[in-house]
């Protein structure tokens, strides 16, 4: 399988390199978002490519974009992105790369919680809360949570951790009424894509959104949407309370670099071995063929 660690796009600006994805500008009101084979773990980017996994990522995106577009607007434009760049580029976005709006990004992840897990149960076990959300007493790992949190993040530079913080701090980041429209459009998403998976045996365990703003200051959802990325999946006939369960993500890596390395969790990250970057790639392309029903298109 071919990989694309990096992009080398010379027809177009570039704007920048994130952990994933590489960003150029089509013109004043649109970018080219390049969706690379990158995996970042504990924000850091690995050295290893995984296989087809940024066109999992892309497709995966569609998918949801498409089925969510009724809640709130999104980045896609529709334009082909092999129409934008030049002839010898071509393979570098075909089925990974979309031309989106150019939006303002507002500097807050939106992450919801449908069940206790992760960061998330290692803050409960030490405050009995998540994220200062107080939740009842004596809940086990992996428990599905009575109503799903909001729980928002700061968004760190490249390299650096996230930083969880109060949805107080986030009204006085970024303002009131904009806090609560997109914690309520947050929930909304997260509820509506987590009872679509569970007709196809997966449950979304958690996950998170990003929002910008167009230049009428309508909201959009940008970035990515619901992939093996941005949340956790957990297929559901194997799901037990008590335990963390086998996950459709890059749990797979992340649980290989915290129990087989002593590695810090700081630039630069060890080299992964042939065989978790196999079982990674096969991970998302499973993700993708059971919550969309179709195969990694060509």
């Amino acid at each position: 399988m071919t990989s694309l660690y990096q992009s080398s796009i010379t027809s177009l600006p570039l704007l920048g390199h994130g952990k994933v994805r590489d960003n150029y500008a089509v013109d004043t009101d649109k970018i080219l978002i390049v969706t690379t084979d990158r995996l970042s773990a504990f924000d850091v980017v690995m050295n290893e490519p995984i296989p087809t996994k940024g066109k999992v990522l892309n497709q995966m995106s569609n998918f949801w974009f498409d089925k969510l577009a009724a809640i709130v607007p999104n980045h896609l434009t529709g334009i082909a992105p092999e129409s934008v760049v030049a002839p010898d580029e071509v393979e570098q976005v075909r089925g990974r790369a979309v031309v989106a709006k150019r939006l303002q990004p507002i500097m807050v992840e939106a992450v919801v919680r449908g069940y206790i897990i992760g960061s998330g149960w290692k803050d409960y076990q030490a405050t009995g809360a998540i994220c200062g959300i107080t939740l009842p007493a004596g809940l086990q790992q992996a428990a599905k949570l009575a109503e799903p949190i909001f729980t928002p993040a700061a968004k760190a530079d490249l390299g650096e951790h996230d930083e969880n913080i109060s949805f107080a701090e986030m009204e006085q980041r970024i303002g009131a009424e904009l806090a609560s429209k997109i914690r309520s459009i947050s929930i909304e998403l997260y509820k509506t894509a987590a009872d679509y998976a569970a007709t196809q045996g997966i449950i979304i365990a958690d996950t998170k959104f990003e929002f910008g703003l167009d230049e009428n200051g309508v909201l959009h959802l940008m970035d990515e949407v619901l992939t093996a990325d941005s949340s956790r999946f957990w297929p559901a006939d194997s799901y037990r309370v008590g335990i963390s369960p086998p996950s459709f993500d890059k749990q797979f890596v992340r649980d290989y670099l915290e129990t087989v390395t002593s590695w810090n969790k700081t630039a630069p990250a060890p080299n992964l071995p042939a065989d978790v970057i196999e079982k990674t790639g096969a991970k998302y392309r499973e993700a993708l063929q059971r919550l969309t029903g179709a195969q990694l298109k060509d």
